[in-house]
């Protein structure tokens, strides 16, 4: 992928013609495979861990952008009945490391897509 992307193939050499098939059945009319542009590269790393002295098992993903820019998404998964109980938990958990939950909220697809399409139209 990267070599096409890096000499300016088509894109539509990246897909099997089963994908070719089902982009021209659901894409917008009048936009073609080959018009579309790369988005990225956004390094991620992401954690899956279990903090001794909490009983939920987190996810950590830090999206680091190419301006250094960067987004720290932590998440985890409980019953629906549980949510309000876990939440408050997780809370106080991040509180007692000083970490800061106040902060601007912004989701990682989101804020990439924001990032990416304003180095387009420069």
């Amino acid at each position: 992928m990267r070599q096409t992307v890096d000499a300016g193939g088509p894109f539509r050499k990246l897909f099997s013609k089963e994908q070719r098939a089902f982009y021209a059945a659901h894409a917008p009319e009048g936009l073609e495979l080959d018009a579309l542009q790369v988005f990225g590269p956004v390094f991620v790393l992401k954690l899956r861990l279990t903090p001794p002295d909490f009983r939920h098992r987190l996810v950590a993903e830090l999206w680091l952008y190419p301006d250094d820019t960067r987004i720290l998404e932590l998440s985890l998964r409980c019953p629906p009945r549980d949510t309000f109980h876990v939440a408050a938990e997780t809370r106080a958990f991040l509180s007692q490391r000083e970490v800061d939950t106040s902060g601007e909220q912004h989701t990682k697809t989101h804020r990439a897509l924001e990032f990416f399409s304003s180095r387009l139209h420069k």
